[in-house]
Formats: C-alpha cells, sequence, structure tokens
C-alpha cells in the first residue's frame, strides 16, 4: 500500500486554517455566553466535538507522513482525551445546575477545562493547537478582569494568528538560508 505524502507547506496552510477556524468559533463562544450564559454553555459542549474532530483531522494529517503511525491509535488516544474533556465539563454543569457555581461562572470553568484539554493536545500534535488553548486560557482571565472585554479578547486573537503566521514564514526563511549549506 503506497502511502500518500502531504508537503510540509500544505500541513501548516491547513493547521493554521484550523488555528483561525478555532479562534473564530471561540471568540463567537465568548460573545455567545456574554449574551446568555445558559446558550454559551450548549456552545462550549458542542464546541468539545468541535475541537476533538479537528484534533483527530490533524492526526489524521500526521499520520499520512508517517508510515509507522497507526491512524486507529490516534483515534483511540483522541477519542479517550476528548471522551474525558466531556465528562469534566459536564462536571461543571452538574456544579452548576446543584447551584455550586453561577452560569457565569461555570461558562469561564468549561472555557478554562477546554483552554487545558487542547493545550494538552496540542502537546500531541502541534502547537498550532496548544495556541489555541492559551488563547482560550488567556481569554477567561481577560473575561475576569474586564468589563468591557470582547475588545480585547478579538486583539488577543488577531494577534496570536498574525504571531504563528510570521513565526512559520520566519521559519520557512530560516529553513531555505541554511539549507543552500
Amino acid at each position: 500500500m503506497q502511502q500518500e505524502y502531504i508537503s510540509e507547506k500544505t500541513k501548516f496552510q491547513i493547521e493554521e486554517a484550523i488555528l483561525i477556524v478555532l479562534i473564530i468559533l471561540s471568540v463567537i463562544g465568548i460573545a455567545i455566553s456574554d449574551f446568555s450564559a445558559h446558550d454559551g454553555y450548549m456552545y462550549w459542549l458542542a464546541l468539545v466535538f468541535i475541537f476533538a474532530g479537528s484534533a483527530i483531522g490533524i492526526a489524521w494529517l500526521q499520520s499520512k507522513q508517517q508510515e509507522t503511525v497507526d491512524f486507529s491509535e490516534i483515534v483511540k488516544e483522541q477519542s479517550l482525551h476528548w471522551i474525558t474533556t466531556l465528562l469534566v465539563v459536564g462536571g461543571a454543569f452538574l456544579l452548576q445546575k446543584s447551584g455550586q457555581l453561577n452560569e457565569v461562572n461555570a461558562s469561564l470553568v468549561i472555557l478554562l477545562i477546554l483552554s487545558l484539554a487542547t493545550m494538552l493536545d496540542g502537546n500531541r500534535i502541534g502547537w498550532h493547537f496548544s495556541f489555541v488553548g492559551l488563547f482560550l486560557g488567556m481569554s477567561s482571565i481577560i473575561i475576569a478582569f474586564f468589563d468591557s472585554f470582547m475588545w480585547v479578547v478579538c486583539i488577543l486573537a488577531i494577534a496570536i494568528v498574525a504571531m504563528t503566521i510570521l513565526w512559520e514564514i520566519w521559519m520557512n526563511k530560516r529553513a531555505e538560508k541554511y539549507a543552500d549549506f
């Protein structure tokens, strides 16, 4: 069976597109949570599935580049990670239902849980995913300290996307420079 390989540039472009989409969806989730904490909870719950699918998609791309990687093992590992995340998010929801957390606090806790899960998964599948988790974690802190937080969150989102693009451009130029030696 012949292995299909994806160029590093194409892989980066796909991962960058996923990063941008996940950050946009996260900004939308923050706005929804600000408008309605209950709707925000449902949105973040759905986003756990989208993040899981994105992580599995990135891992699949990576498995196409390495013959030694078994995609079924990746799916098992990713599924366990994201099902566990879903269970912890459910725990936050139960804390809210019991009255231990109000809806706003529960949304922030869920944002932090998703942040942690995404950063940890980024260790397995790549730094782009870790940046999404970093964005989520920083956003939860921004929300806690700023009354008008949406503009700060949007600036942070733009900065993270710009930094990842600039980093990749710099790394490509550096690789080209040292490829001549």
